[in-house]
């Protein structure tokens, strides 16, 4: 947690003086025992009713002041939580945004969304019920220890007892609680992971009729949740009972032994009384402080698993890398002797591909599922970092480039056409933020969405809902595929990017492509042979193996597999 104290820049003043505003307002609460020993042994015992009245506004006024001083604090404690809360989720969400894909594939989505919103929240709270309380809870347990031995000093050896019980006690089940808190966290994970799989899978679930099914994992998950939650509740339940119960008997002691001393003079009623304040101040700020260490256990497992996402760096940096230049007579891009893993105890999914491809080419990929084909486009971009071997543009290592160079060369259609909550237009300059209107329209007209889109209520100003779910799937692919275009590109990768278009809106597509990008390189991804039969070369893949690269017409002559994919593909047609 205290790693996280960085975050508080700019509002230190503010986290040092609230606990100091909260010290003075229990240094009044700590008088108040004696001004009303006073008026029992002076002002009641002698009659006294004005004395009475003074010092019962002398009560009102500690009152005051305390809670002014209480205000100032909770004021400060709320300012100085709200933007170390702030500062760590905007840093955190930065954070994670440099990621590439190989490290947010190490966390999962759901864990790092959990710990941007439920981990930070509680960091956020610890940060305050420390400047609220922390300082405040033992100053008054350890201040009426003191008041109590300046009324008596043998009386206060119950305190002493009773407080150094209680701290055993406390020791005793926040060390047994902390582990589990950590569970708690984890297991909330696993929630939040079924959560999202369900609903945005939520038409798959239905159409499987899986409803049930999926109803009883999440109702193990949350019960397993529930379990570990009430596993930590129950050992923490045993806080308060624990503590009253020797409050309770402490109170006891004192009245027996406290009336002693009264029958033979050596302390006054009010005293006895006073004493009694004070223990049931000592049980208050014992009793707080027991929730306090709940909250803080709970705040250090949020913490460490805030410092884990920011203790992992990305394995793709561009730290010292300089802007490059094209070398001359080099192909566009060039795969020279790639392997690749997803980790260190998979297999390769990519092994001695070796691919040239020229400027202007257009390059068709297929393969079985699973064969790597897309695997292969995320190193043009450098999502992923090759095992062996290198990929060149323009003769240029790709590692050598600066990313945001290297991002700006390469415009990327995804298997899973992304649309993002706004408008059509927004959608479409995420690929270049200042497009005019008339780029936007040409990038649709591309990509053969412009018909569509006029047609829709508010053209490019109707709304996108979140993941583009108000359009069709071909809408959606088509609308992504002008996100990439807008940006002119001199690579265009379209990684399966027309499986949810019919034939005829997939050659028109393809035509269109071919007429009005003829200087860009294009990698075509696609399962279906009619998509890169008109390719300049394809490159077939199997469990990440080149078997062959060539015409259309010569992977037909010499390709046993692409030869197999095309007929079986052609059988359906046909039967159709």
């Amino acid at each position: 947690m205290f790693r996280l104290i960085r975050f508080l820049k700019g509002y230190r003043k503010a986290a040092v003086a609230g606990p100091l505003f909260k010290l003075m307002e229990a240094l009044f609460e700590l008088f108040i025992p004696l001004v009303v020993a006073r008026i029992i042994d002076v002002g009641i015992a002698n009659g006294d009713t004005v004395y009475i009245y003074k010092m019962g506004g002398v009560l009102i006024g500690l009152g005051v002041v305390g809670f002014a001083f209480s205000l100032t604090c909770q004021y400060l404690a709320a300012r100085a939580s709200m933007n170390f809360g702030a500062r760590v989720r905007s840093e955190l969400y930065s954070h994670v945004n440099k990621f590439d894909f190989e490290t947010i594939d190490k966390f999962g989505a759901p864990s790092l969304i959990t710990r941007l919103t439920n981990d930070v929240n509680q960091a956020q709270l610890g940060v305050a019920m420390f400047i609220r309380l922390m300082l405040r809870a033992p100053f008054i347990a350890i201040g009426a220890i003191v008041m109590a031995m300046t009324i008596s000093l043998t009386m206060s050896l119950i305190f002493l007892a009773m407080a150094v019980l209680i701290s055993v006690i406390l020791y005793v089940i926040m060390s047994r609680s902390g582990a589990l808190y950590t569970a708690v966290q984890s297991a909330l994970d696993g929630t939040a992971l079924l959560a999202r799989e369900n609903l945005s899978g939520a038409r798959v679930v239905r159409a499987f009729s899986r409803q049930e099914q999926q109803q009883d994992n999440f109702r193990n998950q949350s019960e397993k949740v529930s379990r570990l939650t009430r596993t930590v509740g129950r050992i923490s339940g045993l806080l308060n009972p624990l503590t009253y119960a020797l409050v309770n008997l402490a109170v006891i002691a004192i009245l027996y032994f406290g009336s002693n001393q009264v029958n033979i003079g050596n302390l006054s009623q009010g005293q006895v009384l006073a004493l009694v304040n004070y223990l049931i101040q000592i049980q208050f700020s014992l009793v707080v402080l027991a929730h306090l260490i709940v909250i803080f256990t709970k705040s250090a497992a949020s913490a460490k698993r805030i410092n884990e996402v920011f203790d992992t760096e990305t394995c793709i940096t561009d730290a010292n890398n300089s802007m490059q230049e094209k070398v001359s007579d080099s192909p566009k891009i060039l795969f020279d002797n790639i392997d690749f893993s997803y980790g260190k105890n998979a297999g390769l999914s990519l092994q001695g591909i070796n691919l040239a491809i020229n400027e202007g080419e257009t390059i068709g990929i297929i393969g079985a599922t699973g064969a790597g084909k897309t695997t292969l486009a995320n190193l043009v971009g450098r999502f992923y970092d090759v095992c062996g071997g290198a990929v060149f543009i323009d003769g240029v290592d790709v590692r050598a480039y600066p990313l945001e160079q290297l991002r700006q060369k390469t415009g990327y259609v995804m298997q899973g056409a992304t649309l993002f909550s706004g408008t059509v237009r927004d959608n479409i300059k995420w690929g270049k933020s200042d497009a005019t209107d008339e780029d936007v329209w040409a990038a649709l007209k591309i990509a053969m969405a412009d018909e569509f889109v006029k047609a829709l209520p508010h053209d490019l100003d109707s709304v996108v809902a979140a993941g583009g779910k108000n359009f069709s799937g071909g809408q959606r692919q088509r609308l992504t595929i002008a996100r990439a275009l807008i940006r002119k590109p001199e690579i265009l990768v379209l990684d399966d990017s027309s499986s949810a278009l019919d034939y005829a809106t997939d050659a028109a597509l393809r035509r269109e492509l071919k007429f009005s990008t003829n200087i860009m390189t294009v990698i075509i991804i696609s399962q279906r042979t009619s998509s890169i039969m008109s390719a300049d070369k394809i490159l077939v893949l199997d469990e990440g193996k080149a078997v062959g690269l060539g015409t259309h017409n010569e992977l037909l002559k010499h390709c046993d597999l692409y030869k197999e994919i095309y007929l079986s593909q052609n059988q359906a047609k046909e039967e159709q």
